[in-house]
Order: C-alpha cells, then sequence, then structure tokens
C-alpha cells in the first residue's frame, strides 16, 4: 500500500440551506456536550432525527450577523459505525437525514490530553472533504499533565483550523466563533486519503453503482469495502445487486490480499497520526497527579465497592427524602387550584372535570418533577466527574451473570425513580438485543409510583413489630422484600430474554475512564433543564390524557335516583340534627356514601363488576378489581380510586387512618373479610410485577419503534403479576 496522500476528489456540494449546518462531533468524554452548550446557551432543540430513536441536539448560534444551526452529534470513537447513534452520525455527515440539510463544516472537539486517540476519528472526517474546525479542549488539564501541543503546526498538518479552548472556563470560545464563521464560507477541502489503492477502486466501484442505477457516496462505498460485516456493507447490500455485492467481496479480497482491509487502514492511519504527534506534540516525564492518586484509591476492588455504596445511599436518600418538601408543595399547590376553582363554578360536570380531570390529572404528573430533576441531577454531576464510568466498569462482573454488561447498570438505577427516563437511559447500549433486554427489565425496578400503593397495604395490614431492640421494623422489612423482588424480576427477565428471544453473546466492555473533572455548572443547569422539559412534554401529557379518562369513566353515568336517594338523607340531617360537629360529621358521611354510589353505578364501577369473575381467584372483589383497572394507566391514581370507592372522599394519602380502617372492615356478602393477609400479599406481588404506566407503555413505543415490544412487555409483566398473586393468595389460603 502507498503512504496516505491528498486527493483532488472533490467532496459532494453541500445542500443549499437557509441556515448553514455546522456538525459538532467527538470521542466521548472530550467534553463536546460542556462546548455544545457554551455556544448555544438556551437555544435549543431536542427531537428524534425521523425513524429512529435517537435524540437529535440541535442549538442555533450567530456568526458575524448570520445565524448559524449547530447539529449536536452522539460520541463515537471512529465512523465504522456499530451503534444507532453512529449510523446516525454518519447520515448527518454525509446529508442523508431527510429534513436536515448537508453540514457545511465540521467542528471536531479533541481532548488535548490524549491527542493521538482523538486524531483517528478527526483524519476519518478530514476524508469528507468537508471544512474542518477542530478545538483543542482540556488545555489546562494537558498543562497540568506536562503535555505541550503545537496548535499551528497541527492545523497545517490536518488542513484544519485548529482553536486551542477549555469549554469550562469559557477560554477561546472568540476565537472558534470567528473559526467556525469563517469555515461556514469555505469550498469544499481535498479530501485526506489513508489508502489511495483502496480509494480509488472505491471511486470506480460507486461509478458503476450509479450506473446501474443506485445511489451511494464514494465514501459509502470505501466503508464498505474496509469494514467488512459492518453497517456500511449491509447498506451496500441492501441498496444495490448481488452482481455487485460479489464484486465488492472480489475486490476486498484482491486488494487486501486474504487479510483485512480494516486492519491494513488502521496500520495505516495511526502511521500518519504518530507523524503528526511527533511534530506537535512534546510531553514531560509523567508524574503523579491527585487525579492520579483518586484514581487508584476509588479503583481499588473493597474501597470502590464501599464508595458505590456510599454513592447510591446519597442517590436514593436524596430522590426519596430530599425531594419531598417539593412534592409536598407541588400537592398543596394542586389542592389550592382545585379548591378556587371549585369555589368558583357551580358544581357539576365542568367543575368536576376542571377540578378532578384537568388539575388532578397535570398535578399528578408534576409532584414527581423534583425526583426526576434530583436523580438527572445526580446522573449528570457522576458522568461530567467522570465517575459513572468506574461505576459502570465496577458492576460490569455483576450484570454479566444475567448476560448484559455495565452499560446495563445506569438505566436500571435511573428506574428507581421512574421507568421513563431508564427506558431513555438505553441509548448508550449499542448492541440491539442488550438494549431491548435492559427495557424490558427497567420497568421492573420499584419507582417511587409504588410507594402510596406500598404505604397504604403494609402500613394497614402489616404489624408494626420491631426486633433488636426497635432497630429493625417488620414494616421495613416487607418494603426492602418487595424492592428486591423487583431487582430479582427485572435480572430474571434479562436473563431469560438472553437466554431465549435476544438470544446473543455478551457484549464486550470497553469503557474509557475519563480523568476526574470539576463540573461545568453551566452546562449541569442546561442539560437539567433540558431533561425536565423532555419529562413534562412527553410522559405529562400520557399520563394526563389518561387521568381525563379515569375521571370520565368514574364520573358518568349519572343515576337519578343516587342523587335523591341521598338528597332526601341530606334534608333529613338538617332537620333532625342540631347545628354543629354532628351534624358537619353526618353530612360529611352521606357525601362520602354518595360518591361511592356514584363510583358503583360509573362506567368504572361497571367494569368492576364486569371483570371481578376473572380476578376472583386472586381474592379480590369489584372494588379491588376497579381500583386495578384504573390504576393501569398510571399507579398514582389507585390510592385516590380506592378512597372514593370506599367512601372516604377522593383526597386521601396513603397513611390516611380512615382508609385503612375501611379496608381492614371491608367483607363479602358473606361476611368474609376481602383484605386476608394472603390477598394482600398477592396484591403486593401483583404490583411489584404489573406494568401499570401509560408513559413507560409509551416509552418503549418510541425507543422499539413499533408496538410490539410494548404489547409484549404488558402482556408478560401483566401475565407474571397474575399469576403470581394468584399462587399467594392460593397458597396463603
Amino acid at each position: 500500500m502507498s503512504n496516505p496522500a491528498a486527493s483532488t476528489t472533490p467532496a459532494p456540494t453541500p445542500v443549499t440551506h437557509t441556515a448553514p449546518i455546522i456538525a459538532v462531533i467527538g470521542n466521548p468524554n472530550t467534553g463536546k456536550s460542556t462546548l455544545f452548550n457554551a455556544l448555544t446557551g438556551l437555544k435549543q432543540k431536542t427531537a428524534n432525527y425521523p425513524g429512529v430513536t435517537v435524540e437529535r441536539h440541535t442549538g442555533s448560534i450567530t456568526l458575524e450577523g448570520r445565524e448559524v444551526c449547530l447539529v449536536d452529534l452522539p460520541g463515537t470513537y471512529s465512523l465504522a459505525a456499530q451503534s444507532p447513534d453512529e449510523v446516525v452520525a454518519i447520515d448527518v455527515l454525509l446529508g442523508h437525514v431527510e429534513d436536515l440539510a448537508r453540514p457545511r463544516a465540521i467542528l471536531i472537539v479533541a481532548d488535548a490530553t490524549n491527542l493521538r486517540r482523538n486524531l483517528f476519528l478527526a483524519t476519518q472526517l478530514a476524508e469528507l472533504g468537508l471544512p474542518l474546525v477542530l478545538a483543542l479542549n482540556m488545555l489546562d488539564v494537558a498543562a497540568e499533565n506536562g503535555v505541550q501541543l503545537d496548535p499551528q503546526r497541527l492545523a497545517v498538518r490536518l488542513d484544519a483550523t485548529v482553536v486551542p479552548v477549555v469549554a469550562t472556563s469559557g477560554k477561546g470560545l472568540p476565537e472558534l466563533r470567528a473559526a467556525l464563521a469563517e469555515a461556514v464560507r469555505k469550498p469544499p477541502r481535498p479530501r485526506l486519503v489513508v489508502l489511495p489503492e483502496v480509494h480509488q477502486a472505491a471511486v470506480a466501484l460507486a461509478a458503476r453503482v450509479a450506473a446501474a442505477g443506485h445511489s451511494l457516496d464514494a465514501y459509502e462505498v470505501e466503508r464498505a469495502l474496509i469494514d467488512a460485516h459492518g453497517v456500511a456493507e449491509r447498506r451496500f447490500e441492501y441498496a444495490t445487486s448481488p452482481e455487485l455485492m460479489a464484486e465488492l467481496a472480489d475486490l476486498r479480497m484482491r486488494l487486501s490480499a486474504g487479510s483485512s482491509l480494516a486492519a491494513i487502514e488502521a496500520k495505516a492511519r495511526y502511521q500518519l497520526i504518530d507523524g503528526i504527534i511527533r511534530e506537535v506534540e512534546v510531553r514531560a516525564p509523567p508524574k503523579v497527579t491527585l487525579r492520579e492518586h483518586l484514581d487508584r484509591i476509588t479503583n481499588q476492588p473493597v474501597v470502590g465497592s464501599v464508595l458505590f455504596v456510599l454513592v447510591m445511599a446519597t442517590v436514593f436518600q436524596a430522590v426519596f427524602s430530599w425531594a419531598t418538601p417539593l412534592m409536598d408543595l407541588i400537592e398543596a399547590f394542586t389542592a389550592w387550584a382545585g379548591e378556587t376553582v371549585r369555589a368558583a363554578l357551580p358544581p357539576g360536570a365542568l367543575s368536576s372535570l376542571l377540578v378532578d380531570g384537568a388539575i388532578a390529572g397535570v398535578g399528578s404528573v408534576v409532584v414527581f418533577l423534583p425526583q426526576i430533576l434530583i436523580l438527572f441531577a445526580f446522573i449528570i454531576l457522576l458522568e461530567d466527574t467522570g465517575y459513572m464510568p468506574r461505576v459502570a466498569f465496577l458492576i460490569d462482573r455483576l450484570m454479566r451473570l444475567c448476560g448484559l454488561s455495565g452499560k446495563s447498570f445506569i438505566p436500571m438505577l435511573s428506574s428507581f425513580a421512574c421507568a421513563v427516563p431508564g427506558i431513555m437511559a438505553t441509548r448508550v447500549i449499542p448492541e440491539r438485543r442488550d438494549r431491548l433486554a435492559t427495557i424490558l427489565a427497567a420497568p421492573f425496578m420499584t419507582c417511587s409510583a409504588r410507594l402510596p400503593v406500598y404505604a397504604l397495604l403494609i402500613g394497614a395490614f402489616v404489624p408494626d413489630q420491631r426486633y433488636f431492640g426497635g432497630l429493625v421494623n417488620l414494616q421495613g422489612l416487607v418494603l426492602l422484600g418487595l424492592y428486591l423482588l423487583g431487582i430479582f424480576a427485572g435480572i430474571g427477565t434479562a436473563l431469560l430474554m438472553k437466554r431465549t428471544a435476544l438470544r446473543g453473546p455478551t457484549p464486550t466492555f470497553l469503557i474509557e475512564l475519563p480523568p476526574y473533572r470539576l463540573p461545568n455548572w453551566r452546562s449541569v443547569a442546561l442539560r437539567l433543564l433540558e431533561r425536565g422539559r423532555i419529562f413534562l412534554v412527553r410522559a405529562g401529557t400520557v399520563i394526563f390524557f389518561v387521568a381525563v379518562m379515569v375521571w370520565a369513566l368514574a364520573y358518568f353515568p349519572k343515576d337519578a335516583g343516587v342523587a335523591q336517594r341521598f338528597d332526601t338523607a341530606r334534608a333529613t340531617a338538617m332537620a333532625t340534627l342540631p347545628e354543629g360537629e354532628q351534624r358537619e360529621a353526618a353530612l360529611r358521611d352521606i357525601r362520602n356514601q354518595e360518591i361511592a354510589a356514584n363510583m358503583e353505578a360509573s362506567y368504572l364501577g361497571r367494569i368492576g363488576k364486569f371483570v371481578a369473575p376473572a380476578f376472583a381467584p386472586l381474592g379480590w372483589d369489584w372494588k379491588v378489581s376497579a381500583a386495578v383497572i384504573a390504576g393501569f394507566p398510571a399507579r398514582e391514581v389507585v390510592v385516590a380510586i380506592l378512597g372514593t370507592i370506599y367512601a372516604v372522599g377522593d383526597d386521601v394519602q396513603a397513611d390516611d387512618d380512615a382508609l385503612a380502617e375501611r379496608l381492614r372492615d371491608a367483607t363479602w356478602p358473606d361476611g368474609r373479610a376481602v383484605y386476608t393477609l394472603p390477598m394482600v400479599l398477592g396484591l403486593l406481588v401483583f404490583y411489584a410485577f404489573c406494568l401499570q404506566c401509560a408513559a413507560t407503555i409509551a416509552m418503549i413505543r418510541r425507543e422499539t419503534n413499533g408496538w410490539g415490544w410494548p404489547a409484549f412487555a404488558w402482556v408478560y409483566m401483566t401475565g407474571l403479576a397474575y399469576l403470581s398473586a394468584m399462587l399467594v393468595y392460593q397458597l396463603g389460603s
């Protein structure tokens, strides 16, 4: 093979677009997101690329009076695409995204402390023929490590504009803006060619592909030629003919002489990179820094495990305790808004729709926002400081027992607050089978929406017995058991799927351990705001719609006979009881009895009675069945529905003694107790397993790009919940 050379083959002319596009790309852990946030600020949008579940982050920036669109591409080490994120990055760079013009320039974000590794991707991008701007980030850390770089010489060797920056402090941003403005005006640059013979063969083959009526860029053909069995080759096979596919295979064999073109390319590329490094980089003898001391300590098995437990305990304490004041404040505001609207409108369907449907529906979503924001704040901080990759590395061996890798741990952890962000976090998993297995396991983690149901049933039916001098509480042990039950069910599901429908090898787990560093607080705040907005828009709309649906089922139809009967009872109480607390209590009880009677006559009550025979093997009556049915879209409504059904009022809390007493007193027509201990334990197991969350189902549909896997998840988890609850009840009885 010849030495690397520059080719005069021009890149395809970029598509004309009103706002020029600059693609922002780099290796993971180079500070790309921090730099993107520093450049765009609040002028960002998040959407999905058409037809896939990969998020697209775009931001507008004004350069010399002209608006330019920055597209933040997923972090990648190479253009040899394997994961969906990498495929999207290549599609954007080649202009294959249907609603996005081809970039006019590329902004490469490189880690100055490890330039050799970053140049592998940079030299691949130089083969696209687009103007390049290289942001040499983390120069402060490089200087601490004794690394000196020559940006001017590097710019000459790469035929690119090189700008030293420190994204966390904003140093170099004005110079970077000027370089980007100039890059947008530049014409296409000559393409770098690492393997001239392969490049020439790919250009000739691309011409024959075009003559046959197929549309593939010469760069795509070259990648298909080099990356055997990769995404580029599969696309070539899909887009062309068997004859051209056979020609590709023969050409690869001839050029590689029986070896691997990918290995030949890597060797040639690193020869080029090593030559550049010798000219532009000077390294002082290595010295042990405070970061390295910290890394050595925290990566020790015992110390690392203890630190991991302490960090996770802090995260859970924050999610479940620190959020409480804010959640109480939101609940109080929701109650005040509801009472204000109720007082301003006459009783009727409109008042009930606004108060019990709209306001309660919005409140049931917003109340979880503090937990979501606190969880994501920790995740972002752990990622930006460099600790999260170490957690994934530490937990990898445990995850491998169920056929997954350490990358599945973070989504599973996120699901303890809410399965929605947990499922969203599976995008870091490159292999589709492992991503699906993690998505199916995530909803088993005990989310915060299950806690009110657990608190109600455990508080009402599990004795408050204490052991070891009062240090251990039986109710707490039951709650811990339910958490462990969800964890084991999730891990078991992942193991089952990896042994059956998603059979495949356990993925190789390679992860870079970046140096510890302080986070950029502005970037943290921007990402946190974006996560909160995504949660409210995507999850909130679904739950709001479901809350209104549940309200309609519980409100209609109205039975005139019920209203007449309780109007008579109210009149009797007013006439016979003296004014005071006794009369108020009697009127309140009559009101609650009327609500319960209306509930029984409503569509929801009728549905409960209709499905009651199906749930009879679990020991449920129609009231329990109705509450469970109402809770399928969102568990958050279960306690309120139980309160309404049992005539306590629809504003009860999980620890309400009146509701617990009504549950304990509930009986069948023959006088037998409905809530026996076996039935309650079965009901708890049912809630531990069942998929009762429309937002989670919608998120699974979004991440899998179809309804097949959401339907399977719902049937599988509901079936497992039903059979487990029936087994517990029947054996216990």
